[in-house]
């Protein structure tokens, strides 16, 4: 199954205060179709063709919407395996955090990658085709890097909730 989507992630709480209802509508129904196109959004949130244009590419590029995709089923795809790794650094050093930070982006496997609190430093996403793929992934990739005092990894069994919509309030 491939359903279009928009990857809306917001700076910070200032941005999120500055939208109004019409911004927020816009961005509720393009995060269900990210490919709506723009005389249908401007019926669906109550304006003109021109000003649901303007306000679009005000969201665009203030950044509230960072990019369009897709959303893609892994499993259609060949990826069902979905493991989290908690990796926790010998020493959380600003350099060597940035180091492993710039490596994890590069990697396609790594779907996700959050800085924790807690008994972790990195919390990370993978996917991977079976169990042999990802024992690859550890060997040639995390287990070489520098620094990394633990890894553990937990394999999903199933996916319970999956979403790529943020639930934008109402304003108040």
């Amino acid at each position: 199954m491939i359903m279009a989507f928009l990857l809306v992630l917001m700076e910070d709480n200032a941005n999120m205060d500055q939208l109004d209802q019409i911004d927020r509508a816009i961005i509720r129904e393009l995060q269900g179709d990210g490919r709506l196109p723009n005389v249908d959004l401007a019926n669906r949130v109550g304006l003109s063709q021109t000003a649901c244009l303007r306000r679009l590419k005000k969201l665009e590029g203030s950044g509230v919407i960072k990019r369009y995709g897709c959303v893609i089923d892994q499993t259609q795809v060949g990826l069902p395996v979905s493991v989290f790794v908690s990796v926790t650094m010998e020493r959380q050093i600003e350099d060597e955090l940035s180091r492993l930070e710039r490596e994890i982006a590069t990697w396609p496997e790594v779907m996700e990658c959050y800085l924790m609190t807690g008994n972790s430093d990195y919390l990370l996403r993978v996917v991977t085709r079976d169990l042999a793929s990802f024992e690859q992934f550890l060997k040639t990739r995390l287990t070489r890097m520098t620094g990394i005092a633990n890894i553990r990894s937990s394999f999903a069994l199933k996916q319970i909730v999956y979403r790529t919509e943020l639930p934008i309030p109402p304003l108040a």
